[in-house]
């Protein structure tokens, strides 16, 4: 029985793999039409991706684009030995890594969101945050109440790196967990403990009264000593 299921799952893998090359084929040899076809199968889910691992959201619609660039460019040199979904998506990440090193080290030359500014032709004040607009929702936030959804998405921006990812990865995106350490580099034991850390965290943030989350920060839930090993 255990053997049938095997070919089974082999058998319906097979056609899978098929449309894949095929679609690796047309990409690497130029075609148009397949790369809007990527556009359009992964532009949202990457666009939710990273808005949720960079630091400041609005730089996630510019990013986004930055990513398919490379994806374009890079797709040529594309062999194969992970999925074009992985692929993508270790690209995405490491965009994010990048994006959010570089916000990092430019911090204190950013305006803050609650700052008020000047409205030249008008002469009116207003929030930098009033001028920020939502590029849309993923599947993942229509499922959800809009209050709550705004609360979950608090919390999860207070998991630290690298628990937040891996917790977007596998709970939100449904990666599994061998997706999920490829993409990241590392093995399935880091990726089950950071997962298993990453919940922990984001349970303790919502238990918290919402007046009282800024008390919460997962200082407990700081990356451990050589964790990061490769």
């Amino acid at each position: 029985m255990q053997a049938d299921l095997t070919m089974g799952n082999l058998a319906s893998a097979i056609p899978v793999q098929s449309e894949e090359a095929a679609l690796v084929e047309e990409l690497q040899a130029g075609s148009e039409e397949a790369f809007a076809w990527l556009i359009a199968r992964y532009h949202q889910p990457i666009y939710s991706l990273l808005a949720r691992t960079v630091i400041d959201r609005a730089d996630a619609a510019d990013l986004t684009q930055e990513v398919f660039v490379k994806i374009f460019r890079g797709v040529v040199s594309f062999q194969g030995q992970s999925s074009l979904r992985t692929w993508i998506y270790r690209i995405a990440l490491r965009e994010a890594s990048n994006q959010r090193r570089w916000w990092m080290r430019h911090k204190q030359q950013e305006v803050p969101i609650e700052q008020e500014m000047t409205d030249q032709e008008s002469g009116t004040s207003i929030r930098l945050k009033e001028l920020l607009v939502d590029q849309g929702d993923s599947p993942f936030d229509a499922a959800v109440q809009s209050e709550n959804r705004a609360r979950v998405e608090e919390a999860l921006r207070k998991v630290p790196e690298p628990y937040r990812t891996t917790l977007i990865l596998r709970d939100i995106e449904g990666f599994v967990y061998e997706e999920v350490a490829e993409m990241q580099g590392v093995n399935l034991g880091t990726v089950k403990s950071r997962l298993v850390r990453g919940r922990a965290c984001l349970k303790e943030l919502l238990m918290v009264p919402r007046s009282g989350s800024a008390a919460v920060s997962c200082s407990s839930f700081g990356q451990p000593a050589g964790e990061e090993a490769r």
